[in-house]
């Protein structure tokens, strides 16, 4: 029986990271799409180096991204965040931020289906955020950014369902990363952050399972609920936790 395969953008650390390390568990064979190499020891994937805020470096990675497949599962979780009051957020940030987030998985996605890179009966995964519920001040390109993805593969669903492939969007909260510690307000708890191991696996539970929404944990299933019952309260909430307090 062949192996599994799967490709996961933005693997090489946080949540990606952990998602890999579930796969290889699970005895995929992966490949991650990164800039940076796999930071655990002992991980043996096929790392493809590529910077996705060049569109130029995407465009020329893609064709040996097709030819690694076909894919059984596509994670497309790489993305970055910019936090502060958006006025003195350098525009080349803004830029990269939507290239990294919302563009490249949206290229990957559609390159690889022109290709028809997927198994029978493959998967996608978007990981968009939590703040798609909710709001996020002090992170308004971020915000949007994960708002376009998570619209983008809602409007894909479709026609990716009449290729014989899933599209399942992951909405994570916080988690207690390396990059959620460096964009969070001060004074903030990391302890109430997510382990991103727990956040993988449930993320992965619900994409394999076939699952169109995946809201890791009761916790961030409730901010959701009460963000589209009440946004406006939640949304001054947030200002308070997060934009109030940025330096």
């Amino acid at each position: 029986m062949a192996s599994r395969r799967a490709l996961v953008t933005g693997g090489s650390s946080g949540l990606g990271a952990a998602i890999v390390g579930r796969l290889l568990a699970e005895g995929y064979d992966v490949v991650v799409l990164d800039r940076d190499p796999p930071q655990a020891s002992g991980v043996s994937v096929d790392f493809v180096d590529c910077d996705l805020s060049s569109r130029d470096q995407l465009d020329r990675t893609m064709p040996g991204l097709v030819d690694a497949g076909p894919y059984d599962l596509v994670v497309l979780n790489a993305g970055i965040n910019a936090t502060g009051r958006f006025e003195t957020v350098a525009a080349n940030v803004h830029t990269d931020l939507l290239r990294i987030n919302a563009e490249a998985p949206m290229v990957i996605a559609a390159r690889l289906f022109e290709a028809s890179a997927f198994s029978q009966g493959a998967g996608i995964v978007f990981v968009s955020s939590l703040s798609h519920f909710t709001g996020y001040p002090g992170a308004a390109s971020y915000a949007a950014s994960k708002d376009a993805l998570a619209i983008y593969a809602r409007s894909m669903r479709k026609f990716a369902r009449s290729r014989g492939v899933s599209i399942t969007v992951a909405f994570p909260g916080p988690l207690r990363t390396g990059h959620a510690e460096r964009h969070a307000p001060k004074g903030a708890d990391a302890s109430k952050r997510m382990n991103p191991d727990l956040a993988a696996s449930l993320i992965l539970t619900d994409a394999l399972s076939g699952r169109t929404k995946s809201i890791p944990g009761f916790p961030n299933r409730s901010i959701a609920f009460i963000g589209r019952v009440l946004p406006k309260p939640v949304t001054a909430l947030m200002r308070r936790l997060i934009y109030d307090r940025l330096e």
